[in-house]
């Protein structure tokens, strides 16, 4: 199998009955997703275009997913579109982009229309769709690219990334082998399907036979009632879901699986969660957009670590000279497998970010311990050069975030006449700088301790959830509060 959608058939030959996808509002069955996703695809083979690539801008649901599935199994690219981009961002991303073909609903209709030539309204393009044959042939021999994502952007301009079938299906098998996934999975999706961690789990389900739940928008309360009432087993999620799980202060009772993307789980944050679920596995790997996954920890006790290698996938710590290094070495992270992007998009040529041997990095920093269990130590182009010292600032975080008044942290590096950059904390919380500076002091080194403390009520995002460094020190540059 090379197309991913290739075994999606077979399962509804086999269980024609059982629930594909289940929304608030309706249930599709296996045959009926099959039946929708092979009328789409026949759709797309009527459009007479030799750039296979579609651009879409469609709300969080059931046609989002029919939409890509059908562009993947049809050998089209299918680029998602955020709804909550500003008009410069999204027309920004079609221009990298360069899809023959927009599709949108008729509320987007008047903001993509002036960007593209080429825009189509979902609500006629279903009714081309409708009178499609429900049954397509797949190509399954070629690894098409079928996904274009974006990175977020946030230290500069947004570069698009392309993905081929064989590396979502590798992951496929990561799913099976790793994280102990099957055909049984009643899978939760509570955040928006153009973050590519909650996209791949609803799509990676589907082609593996399990059932996806989808929430339109996410909602603490909502995600903990669905999985009292539904046969929950798996939760996708980010860490600021998990926060805001956390806040409701309820206890279920059931077992269930949370795969989280985005910022490590510290301690007290694993103990809180175990206390809302006790009958909780949690799955925390390590990835990029890049990457994909590289390593996984499940339920072990390796404080600080981000697990194993995943199923085929090797790592290496390389110093600056390109030499492997030892246990316990601080360097940088490289990684091989089957898993990793074709490469980033520029002037329609893929640029990989592989060497001829396979191996590509991130730029991340770590090291592994003797029983290969990596550490992560930070990003390289997040560290904050103290004089000759190399300080990161996710070290110094994970200290902060152990103070109970700590909802979130972030520190940065900003220019210092005499020491190059000193450290800066950006904290989310009821506490003061006094207590967290005797909290950081009985855990790191004096000059790991941040020398100004920023207290703020809302920390910038990216798309995928995870705090914009670069938008938060621009704005903190702007205009620095010492505390």
């Amino acid at each position: 199998m090379t197309n991913i959608t290739a075994n999606i058939k077979k399962f509804a030959e086999e269980s024609p009955n059982k629930a594909a996808i289940i929304t608030q509002n309706q249930i599709l069955t296996y045959k009926e997703w099959i039946n929708l996703l092979g009328q789409t695809a026949n759709w797309f083979d009527t459009i007479p275009l030799t750039n296979k690539t579609v651009g879409f801008l469609l709300p969080n649901g059931i046609q989002f997913l029919q939409l890509f599935t059908a562009a993947a199994m049809a050998g089209w690219t299918a680029v998602p579109y955020d709804i909550k981009w500003k008009a410069e961002e999204l027309n920004e991303r079609i221009r990298i982009s360069s899809p023959s073909i927009v599709v949108t609903v008729r509320e987007n209709y008047d903001k993509v229309s002036s960007m593209h030539p080429s825009v189509l309204l979902w609500e006629d393009a279903l009714m081309e769709i409708g009178g499609q044959i429900p049954v397509f042939h797949i190509d399954s021999e070629s690894n098409k690219p079928f996904y274009m994502g974006f990175t977020s952007g946030t230290t500069g301009s947004p570069k698009a990334f392309i993905r081929s079938h064989n590396s979502w299906a590798a992951s496929f098998k990561v799913n099976h082998y790793d994280f102990k996934m099957n055909e049984k999975e009643h899978v939760l999706i509570p955040g928006a399907l153009i973050h590519s961690h909650f996209l791949y789990g609803a799509v990676s389900t589907l082609c593996t036979g399990g059932t996806v739940h989808l929430l339109e928008k996410f909602s603490a309360a909502k995600v903990l009632s669905c999985i009292e009432e539904q046969p929950i087993s798996t939760l996708y999620t980010v860490p600021t879901m998990v926060s805001a799980i956390l806040r409701e202060k309820r206890i279920v009772e059931k077992p269930i699986k949370i795969c989280s993307s985005g910022a490590k789980w510290d301690e007290t944050s694993k103990l809180e969660i175990s206390n809302i679920f006790p009958q909780l596995s949690m799955i925390e790997f390590y990835g990029a957009s890049e990457l994909s996954y590289v390593t996984f920890l499940a339920d072990e006790d390796k404080a600080g670590s981000v697990g194993k290698p995943c199923h085929g996938v090797e790592i290496e710590i390389r110093g600056t000279d390109g030499r492997k290094l030892a246990p316990y070495e601080i360097g940088k992270i490289f990684v091989r497998s089957e898993l990793i992007f074709d490469g980033y998009l520029s002037n329609e040529t893929i640029h990989s970010i592989q060497d001829q041997d396979g191996w590509a990095t991130v730029d991340d920093m770590g090291y592994v311990d003797e029983e290969g269990y990596l550490y992560i130590s930070g990003r390289e182009k997040n560290i904050i050069l103290y004089g000759a010292i190399n300080i990161f600032p996710e070290e110094i975080e994970k200290v902060i975030r152990l103070h109970p008044a700590v909802e979130e942290a972030a520190v940065i590096g900003m220019d210092d006449p005499y020491w190059g950059q000193i450290a800066v904390a950006i904290i989310k919380g009821n506490t003061d700088a006094l207590s967290l500076k005797r909290l950081c002091k009985k855990h790191l080194a004096s000059y790991k301790i941040p020398r100004k403390w920023i207290f703020t009520e809302e920390m910038p995002y990216t798309a995928g959830g995870k705090i914009a460094r670069a938008q938060l020190k621009d704005s903190i540059e702007r205009k620095v509060i010492s505390h």
